[in-house]
């Protein structure tokens, strides 16, 4: 499936290369003057399309049920390129060199102002705040908590698989009332990314995001879907691969951002930050909630201190399969969108987890452009 998706896009970007250069001949024919209209074509080109990537590596130790891990990762290589086809239209495709294509989707702006967008393709969808956000924004090292991890279909949860928060489908976006309302309404195929929908339900996504004054925004967002079971999870034991089932999840939360720190030449907007969110849902018959208080402070220059607190229960009938993290940690903005970022989080696990609460202690680099 990745395969015939990255030859779409390549056909895609050599059809639209075609067509360029045929309206570059068809200027030269008219009398224009062939240079002239080459520069003219290149420069409109590259004002059009820009290219962005990051990379994070790092090293991890941790010892669940007395058992010491210690390695070294790469966790994401990302490259995407972004077209702006008209001021009212763009096209988005992204790649993640150590996994799969993440994202390609068209967006189209409807009204003249920002009031209603539509986006069609495969996306980062709207459920809670912190899946939407890229990993190179976030503060912990494991990226999102581990309610967000689970219930927004980034990995843990066997019966969606892997999908790293992401879904094909279509949304309705927009700001009202001088951006103090924001809006996401999708219909989504349900099954994630890079796969055909294994029933003949969508799932509906509804985000609203209120904004009182800036730096501070109180978000609501839930998810009525239908979800078809690609694996099986001790913790919900009734449902088998191949099962529909109930998949339904509701989040509420507020973020607040101080004003920019500026102490520091490097990462320009760096505001003291807190952002707090609970989170639930069900799979079939059995319940999951958690969630997460995290806060990055600017201390000197460029360097911030990271600290959260965050739990999260797979089954809320069931003993021992609860888990609760406190980290902190140091971030340090070497340039711009570049940081090293060092954290230490104890685990307290339920039975089910680890026999016994562990320490999980992680190193990262990130590259960005």
């Amino acid at each position: 499936m990745t395969t015939r998706l990255i030859r779409r896009a390549t056909l895609a970007v050599a059809l639209a290369a075609l067509s360029s250069t045929a309206a570059m001949g068809q200027a030269s024919v008219s009398g224009g003057s062939p240079a002239r209209t080459e520069t003219d074509w290149l420069q409109d080109l590259t004002s059009r399309i820009t290219l962005n990537g990051y990379a994070q590596a790092g090293w991890s130790y941790q010892d669940p049920n007395g058992q010491k891990q210690n390695a070294y990762n790469l966790k994401r290589t990302l490259l995407w390129a972004k077209a702006r086809i008209t001021d009212r239209w763009s096209f988005l495709f992204m790649h993640d060199f150590s996994s799969v294509v993440q994202e390609f989707y068209t967006d189209y702006r409807v009204s003249n102002d920002n009031a209603l967008s539509v986006r069609l393709g495969q996306f980062k969808h709207s459920y809670s705040m912190e899946n939407p956000l890229s990993p190179t924004q976030l503060e912990l090292i494991d990226v999102y908590s581990q309610a967000v991890l689970y219930l927004a279909g980034e990995g843990p949860d066997p019966l969606n698989g892997v999908n790293y928060g992401r879904d094909m489908g279509l949304m309705v976006y927009g700001d009202l009332l001088q951006n103090h309302l924001h809006y996401e309404l999708a219909l989504m195929s349900g099954q994630g990314i890079n796969r055909k929908d294994q029933n003949n339900q969508k799932d509906f996504i509804a985000k609203l995001e209120v904004r009182p004054f800036d730096g501070l925004r109180i978000v609501g967002s839930g998810y009525l879907g239908t979800g078809c079971a690609v694996g099986t999870a001790a913790w919900n034991p009734n449902i088998k691969v191949g099962d529909n089932y109930k998949r339904n999840r509701y989040s509420v939360g507020a973020e607040y951002k101080s004003t920019p720190y500026t102490g520091s030449k490097y990462k320009e907007a760096r505001p003291l930050s807190i952002r707090a969110e609970w989170l639930g849902g069900e799979d079939g018959e059995v319940g999951s909630r958690g969630g997460y208080i995290t806060t990055a402070i600017p201390v000197v220059d460029a360097l911030d201190i990271v600290a959260s607190g965050e739990t999260f229960d797979r089954n809320t009938s069931v003993e021992g399969w609860d888990q609760t993290n406190l980290t902190v940690g140091l971030q340090y903005w070497y340039y711009k969108k570049c940081r090293l970022q060092l954290q230490y989080t104890r685990c307290l696990c339920g039975e089910n987890i680890s026999t016994k609460d562990y320490n999980w202690i992680q190193a990262q680099v990130q590259v960005a452009f």
